[in-house]
């Protein structure tokens, strides 16, 4: 069995995977959604958090997971418009 400081350690990668920037072609893939797509819920508001730095755009992996979870319904009774 490996130590107590080892089992953190390995901890530690999936939190820097969640927190890293990705690019909007890579975002658009982890959404299953087009590039586009992404795109135009930009400039419309309704699309997960982002970053722009010039004309670069990056999201993070946990901002995108967060979106979708916000989303997420059991059932049509249940969806919202918002």
């Amino acid at each position: 069995m490996l130590p107590a400081k080892h089992a953190n350690d390995n901890n530690r990668p999936a939190t820097d995977y969640l927190d890293g920037f990705i690019d909007e072609k890579t975002a658009a893939d982890f959404l299953c959604q087009s590039v586009r797509t992404i795109q135009k819920w930009r400039v419309t508001g309704y699309g997960p958090k982002f970053y722009k730095s010039g004309r670069s755009v990056r999201y993070r992996r946990r901002d995108l997971l967060e979106w979708g979870e916000a989303r997420r319904h059991g059932n049509t009774s249940q969806y919202s418009a918002a």
